[in-house]
Order: C-alpha cells, then sequence, then structure tokens
C-alpha cells in the first residue's frame, strides 16, 4: 500500500505562486508514474501533470509554461511548482500514483485547495 499526503495549497492571488508537495509512504514510489489532478467545483477532475518513473514530463496544456513537476525518488516525493496562478486555477489538487507495470495499482491522496483570489 501507498499513501499520499498533498501539502502546500492555500489562497494566493492572481499572479502569484505555490509549491505542491506530494509525500509518500508506505513503500518506494519510483516505480510508479506519479501525477498531480485538479478538480474544480462542479467540474470533472483533469490532468494537470504526469511525470514518468524515468523523469519524463507531461503537462496540460492550460499549465504549460507556468507549472512544472518534478520528483525525488530520495524523499519519496512529487511536486507541482505552479507560478503565474490565476483565478481559473483554483481546484482541489490531487496527487495520483500509478504502477508501471501494474494497472490497477494506484493511489489518490487526499487532496489540498488551492484558491487564487485577490
Amino acid at each position: 500500500q501507498v499513501q499520499l499526503v498533498e501539502s502546500g495549497g492555500g489562497l494566493v492571488q492572481p499572479g502569484g505562486s505555490l509549491r505542491l508537495s506530494c509525500a509518500a509512504s508506505g513503500r518506494t514510489v519510483s516505480g510508479y508514474a506519479m501525477g498531480w489532478y485538479r478538480q474544480a467545483p462542479g467540474k470533472q477532475r483533469e490532468l494537470v501533470a504526469t511525470i514518468t518513473a524515468g523523469g519524463v514530463t507531461n503537462l496540460a496544456d492550460s499549465v504549460k509554461g507556468r507549472f512544472t513537476i518534478s520528483r525525488d525518488n530520495d524523499k519519496n516525493t512529487v511536486y507541482l511548482q505552479m507560478t503565474s496562478l490565476n483565478p481559473e486555477d483554483t481546484a482541489v489538487y490531487y496527487c495520483n500514483a500509478q504502477h508501471i507495470i501494474f494497472a490497477d495499482d494506484f493511489y489518490w491522496g487526499q487532496g489540498t485547495q488551492v484558491t487564487v483570489s485577490s
């Protein structure tokens, strides 16, 4: 089992920055692709960014150039650096771990709220 705990969310003004962290415990996530998803009120959960076990990243078009995903396997942690935030980025952000081989071996964190407002 893998437990994922997100942190770093909060209230930020438009144009501001935040860094989200997702700390994994229970086992190493070096064999997992990691991702950040978000869900705004009344909307479906959507992909924000993913990073493979080998460090290849993928970002949603809406966040390209503003967000960066990274991972530190020594710390069993994945990060989402968010800059130039705007109100449309307001959502609950969830961390996901997906095993690179076993499709049914995946986990979600509990989410962290990000609110962009003046």
